[in-house]
């Protein structure tokens, strides 16, 4: 069964621009994991400051396997630190996982 797993990120509304270029930069990172199904960044529109990273994956062991790789380590680092620099300065001030699994819905015929 599919599970959702939601990023909830808190991002000043003057940091969203280097976020999005953040996860643009390491864009495909995590498509070849097994079991992974889909992924977007969604920015907020209604002046909210959570922006949300949506993962989709076949089952709770697939995205624990994902935590647990090489993969997942290298994917979070900046293109900085994978050239051997320092890491950039955190553009969020909070993050929390929220866990979640299809329970209904409709597909467009």
């Amino acid at each position: 069964m599919t599970v959702i797993k939601i990023n909830a990120i808190t991002v000043p509304a003057d940091s969203g621009d280097e976020l999005a270029h953040r996860f643009a930069a390491r864009a495909g990172a995590v498509d070849g994991a097994d079991g992974f199904e889909g992924f977007e960044l969604l920015k907020p529109t209604d002046g909210r400051d959570q922006w949300l990273v949506v993962t989709r994956w076949r089952d709770e062991d697939a995205f624990q396997g994902w935590l647990d790789s090489a993969g997942f380590s290298e994917g979070h680092r900046s293109a900085a630190e994978r050239a051997g620099g320092e890491a950039p300065k955190p553009v969020s001030t909070h993050s929390e996982v929220w866990n979640y699994e299809i329970a209904g819905g409709s597909q467009p015929s």
